[in-house]
């Protein structure tokens, strides 16, 4: 546009373009900005593993000095650092240079109990009796050597697409028929469709009998 223009001062044109005005704030960089007394803000960096390594990277000097540079403008620093919180799934390695500047927590998948719960607020109308069985077979189907677990996305998807067909209870029929809303690869659905979906639904609602 300059050009267009008849400008043609390169340097004078550099020291207007490359300044605050033009600078886009996202996240990593809001997240660094003063919050007027309100405490450190919370910033999530979800999915890591599924970014590419050059943003891997370019977090390490956010997450040692709670800073970025910026050539053309300076470094920008936090007054207060902000709490990081990073997830990964796992699909790929993170750096062990990123790895040291985190504390590591692990997160694995909830309890029965707690599975339940989180059906009850998230699906309030589910029935009682499918939800139970729900919980039951995706519990069990976390201990088998699948190539994808199910998480706890995917037990309310399963949930909620039982309930749309107007499901009271599971049966194997209907497991067969849904279990691509529950597993993601094609090899886990033919190990567990047909005799042993049968077969952990009879143990899931043997144990539920039990329990009374």
């Amino acid at each position: 546009m300059a050009e267009a223009e008849g400008t043609t001062d390169r340097e004078a044109l550099a020291q207007d373009i490359f300044t605050e005005r033009f600078l886009i704030h996202r996240p990593l960089m809001q997240a660094l900005e003063p919050h007027g007394g309100a405490g450190p803000p919370v910033l999530l960096i979800d999915e890591l593993d599924r970014t590419d390594e050059p943003f891997e990277a370019y977090l390490l000097e956010v997450l040692a000095d709670f800073q970025i540079t910026i050539p053309e403008i300076g470094t920008i620093k936090a007054d207060a650092p902000p709490i990081v919180i990073i997830t990964s799934n796992r699909t790929r390695e993170i750096h062990d240079a990123l790895k040291r500047r985190c504390f590591y927590h692990w997160v694995d998948y909830p309890s029965a109990e707690r599975e339940m719960q989180i059906i009850k607020v998230r699906l309030p109308g589910a029935p009682e009796r499918l939800s139970q069985q729900i919980v039951g077979f995706v519990q069990k189907l976390r201990a088998l050597d699948l190539f994808k677990l199910p998480g706890v996305a995917e037990t309310l998807d399963w949930t909620q697409a039982l309930m749309t067909l107007d499901r009271l209870e599971l049966d194997p029929q209907t497991i067969n028929d849904t279990l691509g809303t529950l597993l993601k690869y094609q090899d886990d659905i033919a190990k567990i469709q047909g005799s042993e979906a049968a077969k952990l639904l009879a143990d899931v609602k043997r144990e539920l009998a039990s329990a009374g």
